[in-house]
């Protein structure tokens, strides 16, 4: 299982690159050793560049992550999940936050993942939700007042209700 975090938590002073490796490294008995040398884990550094590559931030990796963009970094907490091979993968509202052309490339990346994967995410963007989602449980106030299929759901008075008000 991996996430993501709807308040971003990254090492900023780091680059892109280390930020993933950092994440294969608590997977790793190498985790437990204070003197290793992060710069000799070729391994580490080979999956966390494919895993930069599957989100299209391969050509940026050594960029400090203070140099870039929020959606960017977005998709690099989304990396750094994915890099760890999760079968439940949980996203805590991916798109707050993000820009129109942000929101596209991030939905294109989850999209492409594999459907092996269980993808879990809290959603506020009924639209996004929505398109995503092939199971979709309506919330309000944490009682779950809806839960089916896209037709199902967007069918329901009650979702009209809670998300228009009517």
């Amino acid at each position: 299982m991996a996430r993501t975090y709807q308040i971003i938590t990254l090492f900023p002073r780091d680059t892109i690159l280390r930020n993933v490796v950092l994440a294969l490294l608590g997977l790793s008995g190498l985790r437990w050793n204070p003197l290793i040398r992060l710069d000799r884990q070729h391994h580490l550094s080979a999956r966390a560049g494919e895993a930069l590559a599957r989100v299209g931030l391969s050509h940026i990796a050594d960029r400090p992550l203070t140099e870039t963009s929020y959606g960017e970094r977005r998709r690099v907490e989304i990396a750094m999940a994915m890099a760890q091979n999760p079968s439940v993968l949980l996203l805590d509202e991916p798109f707050a936050g993000l820009s129109i052309d942000e929101r596209r490339d991030v939905r294109q990346l989850l999209a492409a993942i594999p459907r092996d994967v269980t993808i879990v995410m809290i959603e506020h963007n009924m639209d996004v939700a929505l398109d995503l989602a092939d199971r979709i449980t309506l919330l309000h106030f944490g009682e779950v007042i809806v839960e089916g299929t896209r037709a199902e759901v967007v069918a329901d008075p009650r979702t009209r209700e809670v998300y228009l008000g009517e």
